[in-house]
């Protein structure tokens, strides 16, 4: 994460003359970086080692920069130190595709499972779903008033209640993809996982015992996606020859929305109850 601020705070400074802090990412030079830090709690903090959390005071040191002396910025930053997630891009021009799944820590993980509008994520314990904040429980039906907080409405009614924005998708604090990662990600779009299955190449293999499809685009970019399987009442049902990730777009009416699922012989976009717990695999940027 690079942060870019303009000097302020004293009479001059020439054109040009803007100073970078470099925080979280350690790679690249950083525009007088010899005389540029950062301060927290009085005290001087490298300027490429941010990795707390909260306010930082950025000082500049004119007097080594300038030879004008004695001259300090006054500039407070504050920085929110967000874990990386490795992404690559599968056609030119579209979004970059995460290559795990929210919750998975590999490829092949199954990662959390989300109802349609959840942002809290849930793993199966074997006895029934529960949730990966807290510990509470849930189940995957039209019958639980949390898992079931979508069904039931239709398009004007998730905007009105602020499920969804005027562009039909996700309010961001009803984005898993965003609540979880921040940094820009988000949930697909229907068209761009239909896009994901047109114009990329689909193999059906087996990564580390986990079934499921290795997806190439070009330059031989790839992700993975695994056969997770989904929820339903209390259990997972299907995982290791199923695949569901929902989509970020409602169905047209009160109780779906688009998704793609596939097992070893088909891979396409579905609707599919919002109550039913299923994968979510982020995306970065926006189809060009």
């Amino acid at each position: 994460v690079d942060v870019t601020c303009k000097v302020s705070g004293i009479e001059w400074v020439p054109e040009g003359n803007d100073f970078v802090v470099a925080a979280v990412m350690d790679s690249g030079d950083v525009h007088n970086a010899a005389h540029l830090w950062t301060v927290r709690n009085g005290k001087k903090v490298a300027a490429r080692n941010v990795s707390t959390n909260g306010n930082y005071r950025l000082l500049w040191d004119a007097g080594a920069d300038l030879g004008m002396g004695g001259i300090h910025s006054n500039v407070v930053v504050s920085v929110t130190v967000v874990k990386g997630h490795p992404r690559v891009q599968l056609w030119e021009g579209g979004p970059y595709w995460a290559t795990t799944n929210i919750g998975a820590e590999k490829p092949e993980d199954y990662g959390y499972y989300f109802w349609w509008g959840d942002t809290v994520g849930y793993t199966n314990t074997g006895n029934g779903w529960i949730s990966v904040k807290d510990g509470t429980g849930i189940s995957f039906s039209a019958n639980d008033s949390t898992a079931a907080s979508t069904y039931g409405k239709d398009l004007a009614t998730l905007q009105s209640e602020g499920w969804i924005t005027s562009d039909g998708v996700p309010a961001p604090e009803h984005d898993a993809a965003h609540v979880h990662w921040g940094g820009g990600w988000r949930m697909p779009t229907k068209q761009e996982l239909d896009d994901l299955v047109s114009k990329c190449n689909w193999v059906w293999t087996t990564v580390n015992g986990v079934q499921g499809w290795i997806i190439t685009g070009k330059d031989s970019a790839s992700i993975f996606l695994p056969c997770a399987g989904n929820g339903y009442g209390t259990s997972l049902y299907d995982a290791g020859s199923l695949g569901d990730y929902w989509s970020s777009v409602p169905y047209p009416g009160s109780n779906f929305s688009w998704r793609l699922g596939f097992n070893s012989s088909n891979h396409d976009t579905f609707n599919y109850y919002r109550y039913s717990g299923q994968s979510v695999r982020p995306v970065q940027g926006f189809t060009e």
